[in-house]
């Protein structure tokens, strides 16, 4: 029966995929709002459609220039924080632009891309990211700069944080956890090693019980901030909620 509900599940997805490119192409004539309702409803249909069940839980992140800082687990993480937080517009590895289908939405949500092969890339990113927090942006990192193995964040990398600190912009902190049915921390969602994306999908379409938890913790000031003592603060808060 496991494979028949993959299917099931796996069909659903790339149906919704396939909506959601259509909804994409109106997004010029949308205001931001409107495209904002849109990724929130489209990241919580995805989520729907692959099996998972979706629990938000937190402070809601407050309109205006916020930089959102989340721990890294899974592909469905921007999909996770998007159903919480549709106004963020992520900076993520250009490696996604090759994801199928999947990597054209990504692009079209606003995504910042960096090249993290290039160490002057971070350099443009930054800038990138400061303008867009000056314009009154929600900006969302993965600090990891990868996906780790869940209950225990990887080291945080600072350089992103510079950002938030050079325009004084609020960071705010999202715990991503996923469990399976009994509550304990899901092996179905990690994307590690040499998983292709492929098999990643095909592991948590198969799984039941799947919950993904979004924790939104208040936001913090960045004024007169060191970036590497505010990225281990972060990381330890985010740990620490994950393991209590």
């Amino acid at each position: 029966m496991r494979p028949l509900l993959g299917l099931w599940r796996l069909l659903r997805a790339v149906l919704h995929v396939l909506h959601g490119m259509a909804v994409m192409t109106r997004f010029p004539r949308l205001d931001a709002a409107g495209r904002h309702q849109r990724i929130g409803w489209w990241s919580a249909g995805l989520l729907r459609a692959a099996g998972l069940k979706l629990q938000v839980t937190g402070v809601a992140p407050r309109p205006g220039a916020t930089l959102i800082v989340a721990n890294h687990v899974s592909w469905l993480d921007i999909a996770a924080i998007h159903a919480a937080a549709p106004q963020a517009r992520f900076v993520s590895k250009a490696d996604v632009l090759q994801w199928p289908l999947l990597g054209w939405l990504i692009r079209g949500a606003g995504t910042l891309f960096i090249e993290r092969e290039r160490k002057r890339d971070a350099v443009r990113v930054v800038h990138a990211m400061a303008e867009a927090l000056k314009a009154g942006d929600c900006v969302a990192v993965f600090p990891e700069g990868t996906t780790g193995p869940g209950p225990e964040p990887l080291p945080f990398h600072a350089n992103l944080l510079q950002a938030a600190i050079a325009t004084g912009t609020p960071v705010q902190a999202v715990v991503l956890r996923f469990s399976d049915a009994h509550g304990r921390h899901s092996r179905a969602v990690e994307f590690l090693g040499g998983t292709t994306l492929l098999q990643s999908v095909w592991r948590v379409v198969a799984a039941r019980g799947l919950t993904v938890h979004v924790h939104v913790l208040p936001p913090m000031g960045t004024e007169n901030a060191d970036r590497r003592a505010l990225a281990e603060h972060l990381r330890q808060t985010i740990q620490a909620h994950l393991q209590g």
